[in-house]
């Protein structure tokens, strides 16, 4: 039988899976007008590399028991499928590691001028690590931050890694939990950063339902940094705890980088309420390397 954290990471993984692929559908013009009337654009969803990298997270969760940092920077380039949609820095750097053409702790290190990135490709991709470490959320940061640290250094990635993870611990972890409270708890654990600072004016707009409202001041992915990114996913997962198909339509109707909101957003309620069948049915089914099938 599955261990307790296998199910959680899985339940995690698939839920960030669908929130990637029929996110990443609205990047379609045709099919805009589902997002607006809040349908379902036709079947099958293809998910992006949001859920490619989550996908190694998880095998290396798998096989290690935590983040073995050389493995998943080695599961990180032999599955980088350039089609899926990376950006241009980390789609280079997972390119020279696979050609061995450099250790990936100078290349991580050496981006953007040696101030490393600050994406948001880190927070894409961990929620399926904070629902594995659920019982121990000290232990889930710690393994957050070496997991973003593969590809990004900068701080602020580094704590929205950590944030998202935290809130993915959280919400599997909690039965009954009060958006503040969910939220307070997350902050409690992020480090000192942008990132905290969104998460901090994102619980204060916790009475705010208009997700369109709470984008404007949180940011929505646009920029595609992590202090642009992770706020307003916060905002979103803490006002539909318990509802994933509202939190989608909540995330996705604010625009940005949609797949990715909707993919942190997805990860961090799989393990808690998860996505309707339908849903699941009508995305592409995860790799079988993933490890995600038997749980």
């Amino acid at each position: 039988m599955p261990s307790d954290s296998l199910t959680r990471a899985t339940a995690s993984l698939r839920g960030l899976a669908v929130g990637d692929a029929l996110g990443s559908q609205f990047f379609v013009p045709g099919h805009l007008p589902h997002l607006a009337a809040r349908t379902l654009p036709p079947a099958p969803w293809q998910w992006t590399d949001d859920t490619e990298m989550a996908c190694s997270v998880h095998r290396v969760l798998l096989d290690h028991g935590g983040v073995d940092q050389d493995a998943l920077a080695a599961a990180f380039a032999a599955h980088h499928d350039f089609d899926r949609g990376y950006g241009p820095a980390t789609g280079r750097m997972l390119r020279q590691i696979r050609q061995e053409e450099g250790d990936w702790r100078v290349l991580a290190a050496e981006l953007f001028d040696g101030r490393g990135s600050w994406g948001n490709g880190a927070a894409m991709r961990v929620a399926p690590l904070g629902a594995w470490f659920a019982g121990d959320v000290t232990l889930a940061v710690r393994q957050a931050e070496l997991s973003a640290l593969v590809t990004h250094t900068h701080p602020e990635a580094v704590a929205g890694a950590v944030a998202v993870a935290v809130a993915a611990a959280v919400a599997s972890a909690r039965g009954e939990v009060s958006p503040g409270a969910f939220l307070d708890e997350v902050l409690a654990h992020t480090p000192a950063s942008l990132v905290r600072d969104g998460g901090q004016e994102a619980r204060r707009l916790l009475t705010v339902r208009d997700p369109v409202v709470a984008a404007r001041a949180l940011g929505n992915g646009r920029q595609v940094s992590a202090q642009d990114t992770v706020p307003f996913t916060l905002w979103a997962a803490a006002c539909h705890l318990d509802d994933f198909e509202r939190a989608f339509w909540a995330t996705a109707s604010a625009g940005g980088d949609v797949d990715t909101t909707c993919a942190i957003v997805g990860g961090i309620l799989g393990a808690r309420v998860g996505p309707p069948r339908h849903w699941l049915e009508s995305c592409e089914p995860l790799p079988g390397w993933a490890g995600a099938s038997g749980a």
